[in-house]
């Protein structure tokens, strides 16, 4: 990756990845990281703020708990 190319961005599959992984009691920091992206992309995901319906799918594909 060359300096000035942006982050990864994050998919619908790796925001239902990112609800698992949450529940799994991983850092948001470490969750970007993993991903390559900025933390904020991460709590975007948390709050509903984007991929909206990635929670439900995470829950149902993992039956993660209910925030």
């Amino acid at each position: 990756m060359f300096p000035n190319e942006p982050s990864y961005k994050l998919t619908f599959d790796d925001a239902v990845e990112v609800h698992r992984m949450l529940w799994e009691g991983w850092f948001q920091n470490r969750i970007a990281a993993h991903f390559d992206v900025n933390p904020a992309r991460v709590s975007d995901v948390k709050h509903k703020r984007t991929h909206m319906g990635s929670y439900e799918a995470a829950r149902s594909k993992y039956g993660g708990r209910a925030a």
